[in-house]
């Protein structure tokens, strides 16, 4: 399972372990799944689809703009806006 963490400047909105989270990167949408090399990019405004289970339809989160990091301890999304 792939640790996933959303955070905005006033709280932590998430903290669970998830199969997959596909962030609203400024190049491009990417998916990021346990083991994932590590990464930092700018994120634009957009949807952030996290798949609690293979295969599970997955749940959307609005977000505004920040910066998403993959590294040994999972995917942390710091988002200007969440929700």
């Amino acid at each position: 399972m792939l640790h996933f963490e959303l955070v905005t400047p006033e709280r932590l909105v998430r903290s669970e372990d998830v199969y997959m989270v596909t962030v609203p990167g400024t190049e491009g949408d990417f998916g990021v799944l346990e083991g994932h090399a590590p990464l930092m990019s700018t994120i634009r405004d957009g949807d952030l689809l996290v798949h609690r289970t293979q295969g599970a339809a997955p749940e959307t989160i609005a977000i505004r703009g920040g910066f998403a990091e993959v590294n040994a301890n999972g995917l942390t999304v710091l988002a200007e806006q969440a929700g």
